[in-house]
């Protein structure tokens, strides 16, 4: 599996510092997630909602 970071001009690099997607490619995305029942952009979320989404864990089975 590739392991990549952000450097410093906002490209993906791999761990060697190899640029795998230059920032001029790259593309934001909307992420979609359930707040009391309904299917919302989290962007358009409030602050705290915003915070209380990035605490939150992911499991798989």
């Amino acid at each position: 599996m590739i392991k990549y970071h952000e450097d410093k001009d906002e490209n993906l690099v791999d761990e060697k510092g190899n640029i795998i997607v230059p920032r001029e490619k790259r593309q934001r995305t909307e992420v979609y997630s359930r707040v009391v029942g309904y299917l919302r952009p989290v962007n358009q979320w409030n602050k705290g909602k915003r915070a209380e989404f990035k605490d939150r864990k992911t499991f798989s089975h």
